[in-house]
């Protein structure tokens, strides 16, 4: 096996991911459990398909040419002839070797090498970038005849990860036995800017650093602000020394002779002393810390750089046209046996790539459905339950201060333990989480909620934003209103995690396919609101024209939101940032105006039929007021004073009053003569005298609703630290509740601007804090109008902030030190869910071979190498992804799901309920639990007429689902026209001929919404 290969060999495991045999979590879990049968293909199979390819030139090899010359001779010699190299079959071998004979070894080591360079120039620390050389030091991008073309290295992929993704690490030691890197505590940084700059988060073994699993140790790592302000690199030597300390204190010989595996060596290139335990930090750092991205199309994508790389590296023309038909034939043979076994290396390279897309773009499930909802929506004969749940008390102690709720004017009810219904009675805005209550207590309240969907003022949804939009996509599609969201800013490091060098780049691919997404999700009077700061600003205007149109930008507003400015600039204080406005159509798009002030009000004292107005002068002055610049508006006015008559015409004895200011200047009028003319005739043109004597022209300005938003925006209450950071610290009684949270004004003057109808839905799928749902209750409470919401935010301080901060909104409306100053709530009711993750559908992947599978594989070896390349991951992980078997029992459906940011997966159960009510795009109107089985009313966006029974089969068979259908269902199906049902069963049968809806099996419809790609830029 020559070097070549070998080198060639080991680039294809580290892209095969088969080289890290001893991580157990993910992907590399699921490689793992084919690991063998990847290898040998490398190893063997890869080796026999390129000696066969070339194996035509076996009877040319120029080695054995050469022996077979050598025995010429020796036989010439033998034969007694003088000149036995002359010999006539000497001549001939010669000859051959001259103009036919190969050097097969040196060909397939072309092979190898060639191959080597192709791949190795793509892959990139587990990503491929398009680095498509047009020559050294120069790529080409792909053009296509555009004006203008935006382009970026990660234009053509997924990005992935947005925010951290802790989990627990496992790694294999050479004794078989595992060692665990778990996280125990972490430090989440919030909103647009993930790191105080002056404290670095860390991976940092805690004070007390080590607990065993058996004979299995695990080391406890936080997540936080570094006091000595040290590299994670830094970081993890101390921790290695930690480690290696930890080995010399053990008394267990068992346990010291597994912290000996620790040191065992894995050298590398550029550090030749490196151990297991210092690779494995390092690659565990790294993966909580570095985005990642999933190609679009790896297989097409690395199909046409292998033609251009053959086209452009490998094939020579001057190979071509200086040698001989024989060896033009050989050195085409290479470029083909390249080409072969390059395309079949890029069918597993893409069956990887296209699998992890799938997984991407699978929507996904939702694992927990709960509501908040006020206590005046409550009918109550849920009152005395409510009031005897003791987490239900503790939590409004916590959230609401209730504790402190003393008899006297304002309250009627004291507070007490355990709480009164009469209390409940006093206190309708209290928020009843249905969390703290069984599932029973959940359904029986939604069926008191007729229209369930409607009555819901918001819908919160803890989950990546990608992932979120992608399944509220078929239910919120065309539907909403305005979307306000404030990205991460990418602005200092750390701030946004991306790849080496492609800070940008990585920045540009996560928000491309966002944006993609909510524009689909906009009405076609919907208007976009992004927040952003002067680092990204031009790629984020650039994204937003691509994705939207350029014609479809509304303007850019420029919000001072730090007045003192930022005293750690190089140069200007920046005090300001930007939000950016586009919309689907502009011709549709209604801007409200802001409200008079009552200084302003006051100016317009004068009144006719018309309404309130005051005269203004008509000359007008300061920018583009000259001739030059406004031509059409230069034009004399002739006036005569006995008759008071004015008039565009020139008249005998008519004074001509010009555009001209005190100075001398020439002005223009604030009209065109046409304008002018309709506003003389309703009586709103004047002319008198100023205090010069001259002549003065003025025209009629009328008291209008509002002001025009201008696009600079500045006021003490966009001051994010006061409404913001402050705001926050009342609300909850705590010094740093979150990091660089808006103002609140600024988002309410922002929705303002653009929502005002209680039918209008607002989207923010960067949550953060909650601002953009507190900025809509607000609103709500000073014009009346109740704007929904919908926001996502992926955090764990989702939990802890973010829903909390809306409930306490809903409460009250001012608080101080986490009390509320008056209990002046308001009616509201939302409902909060939490989806799988990428990592969760990762890291509950199961392959699963059967033994008639595993029979057909080993009867013909073609057949298992193309399994093996193209199908395998896809048809063995089938039943991972979406176990339709588990649906006979719908409620036990379980999945391994990670609890927050930090912590092992549980097994947890799904809502498929929920998750089917989103992958049809149901409008729900009622929800029931009837004789054990969910009962789903509402309609879909096509205008689908819809109703939905989910039963536990082994508890009710066909017999008894027909029996409760005819008595309970059927005979309030008039408007229905789909009727979906899980198991199979005979429901068909019960239809009668006046009947006209269709019946589908749940099963079959839920597996194909949730692998449809509807959320591919």
């Amino acid at each position: 096996m020559s070097k070549q290969f070998e080198k060639l060999s080991g680039l294809l495991k580290e892209l095969f991911q088969t080289n890290q045999a001893d991580l157990d979590f993910g992907i590399y879990r699921v490689i793992n459990q084919r690991r063998d049968e990847i290898n040998r293909f490398l190893d063997e199979e890869l080796l026999r398909q390129v000696k066969t390819a070339f194996s035509q030139y076996d009877s040319l090899d120029k080695k054995q040419k050469e022996k077979q010359l050598a025995e010429a001779i020796e036989s010439a010699k033998k034969a007694g002839l003088e000149n036995p190299d002359e010999a006539p079959a000497a001549r001939k071998i010669r000859e051959e070797i001259a103009s036919y004979a190969v050097d097969l070894t040196e060909l397939e080591n072309q092979v190898y090498s060639a191959l080597y360079n192709f791949f190795s120039r793509y892959y990139d620390e587990g990503d491929f970038i398009s680095q498509r050389r047009y020559k050294d030091g120069v790529y080409a991008i792909p053009y296509e005849g555009e004006e203008v073309k935006l382009h970026w290295a990660n234009h053509d992929q997924f990005y992935v990860k947005t925010t951290e993704h802790f989990r627990d690490y496992s790694f294999q030691l050479p004794s078989g036995k595992r060692a665990h890197f778990k996280l125990s505590e972490a430090e989440v940084e919030k909103d647009n800017r993930k790191e105080a700059e002056d404290k670095k988060r860390r991976f940092i073994l805690s004070a007390e650093p080590i607990s065993w699993l058996g004979n299995e140790p695990v080391f406890h790592f936080h997540f936080q602000g570094d006091e000595q302000s040290r590299s994670q690199t830094k970081c993890n030597e101390a921790s290695i020394e930690v480690i290696y300390k930890l080995r010399e204190k053990e008394k267990d010989k068992a346990k010291k002779d597994v912290l000996l595996e620790l040191a065992t060596p894995v050298p590398t290139e550029k550090n030749n002393k490196r151990t297991l335990v210092e690779k494995h930090l390092e690659d565990y750092t790294k993966r909580n810390t570095q985005d990642y991205f999933i190609h679009k199309d790896l297989g097409k994508f690395l199909r046409r750089e292998l033609d251009f790389y053959i086209k452009n590296e490998i094939m020579q023309l001057d190979n071509v046209e200086n040698e001989t038909a024989p060896r033009v034939e050989q050195y085409l043979s290479k470029v083909r046996v390249i080409r072969l076994i390059a395309h079949r290396l890029i069918d597993f390279l893409a069956q990887i790539e296209d699998f992890q897309k799938k997984l991407w773009l699978k929507k996904k499930f939702v694992v927990e459905t709960n509501y908040c909802i006020t206590l005046d929506r409550i009918p109550e004969e849920f009152y005395s339950e409510i009031a005897a749940n003791d987490q239900q008390r503790k939590e409004w102690v916590r959230l609401f201060s209730i504790d402190q709720i003393k008899k006297g004017d304002l309250f009627k009810v004291e507070y007490s333990e355990p709480l009164k219904t009469e209390f409940l009675k006093a206190n309708s805005f209290l928020v009843v989480d249905t969390f703290f209550f069984d599932v029973g207590f959940k359904y029986r309240l939604l069926e008191k909620l007729d229209n369930l969907d409607a009555q819901m003022n918001g819908v919160m949804v803890q989950s990546e934003n990608f992932q979120a939009t992608t399944l509220l996509k078929s239910r919120f599609e065309n539907q909403i209103k305005s979307i306000y969201i404030d990205p991460p800013f990418n602005t200092v490091e750390e701030t946004f995690l991306y790849k080496n060098e492609y800070k940008h780049s990585s920045w540009a691919a996560m928000m491309i396919e966002r944006l993609s997404i909510l524009r689909d999700l906009l009405q076609e009077d919907g208007v976009i609101e992004v927040a952003i700061d002067d680092f990204e600003l031009p790629v984020l205007i650039n994204l937003c024209e691509l994705v939207f149109g350029k014609e479809n930008h509304l303007g850019n507003l420029v919000i001072e939101i730090k007045p003192s400015g930022r005293t750690n600039d190089e140069f200007l204080a920046t005090s300001h940032e930007y939000l950016l406005i586009f919309s689907k159509n502009p011709g549709r798009v209604e801007i409200n105006f802001f409200g008079l002030t009552e200084d302003q009000k006051q100016a317009y004292k004068q009144e006719d039929a018309a309404g309130a107005f005051k005269w203004r002068d008509f000359l007008r002055t300061g920018g583009y007021s000259t001739p030059f610049e406004r031509p059409n508006s230069y034009y004399p006015i002739f006036y005569d004073e006995k008759t008071n008559g004015i008039s565009l015409e020139k008249k005998k004895g008519w004074a001509e009053i010009l555009p001209i200011d005190s100075n001398g200047k020439q002005r223009v009028w604030r009209k065109t003569p046409p304008s002018f003319q309709q506003h003389l005739e309703k009586g709103e043109i004047q002319v008198v005298r100023n205090r010069e004597g001259t002549w003065k022209v003025q025209i009629v300005d009328r008291l209008k609703d509002g002001i025009r938003p201008k696009s600079v925006w500045v006021g003490s209450k966009y001051d994010a630290s006061s409404h913001g950071t402050k705001l926050l610290q009342n609300m909850f009684g705590e010094a740093r509740v979150f990091s660089f949270p808006k103002s609140l004004y600024t988002v309410k003057d922002s929705l303002f601007v653009v929502s005002s109808s209680s039918d209008d839905i607002v989207v923010d799928c960067f949550a953060g804090s909650g601002t953009t749902g507190h900025a809509l209750i607000d609103l709500e409470r000073e014009d009346g109008e109740s704007r929904r919401y919908i926001l996502v935010e992926m955090g764990k301080y989702f939990d802890d902030v973010t829903k909390p901060r809306i409930e306490k909104a809903i409460y009250s409306r001012d608080w101080k030190d986490g009390k509320p100053i008056a209990r002046e709530g308001i009616s509201h009711a939302f409902k909060y869910i939490k989806l799988e993750s990428y990592e969760d559908s990762l890291n509950n992947l199961q392959l699963f071979r059967s033994a008639d599978q595993q029979l057909a594989l080993d009867s013909n070896a073609d057949f298992r190498n193309d399994f093996i390349l193209r199908y395998m991951l896809d048809v063995e992980a089938k039943g991972s992804l979406l176990n339709i078997e588990k649906f006979n029992t719908p409620f036990d459906y379980q999945m391994l799901i990670a609890d927050g940011t930090v912590g092992e997966a549980e097994a947890k159960n799904v809502d498929l309920v929920e998750t089917f009510n989103y992958l049809l795009g149901l409008h729900v109107k009622t929800m029931r639990y009837l004789d054990g089985v969910v009962v789903v009313r509402g309609n879909t966006g096509d205008d689908r007429n819809v109703l939905v029974m989910w039963r536990d089969v082994s508890k009710m068979d066909n017999a008894a689902l027909t029996k409760f259908f005819k008595q309970g269902i059927a005979s309030d199906l008039s408007e229905v026209t789909d009727i979906y049902v899980n198991g199979d069963h005979n429901l068909a049968n019960a239809k009668t001929k006046d009947d006209s809806w269709n019946v589908h099996l749940i099963e079959e419809a839920f597996h194909r919404l949730m692998f449809e790609e509807t959320g591919e830029g």
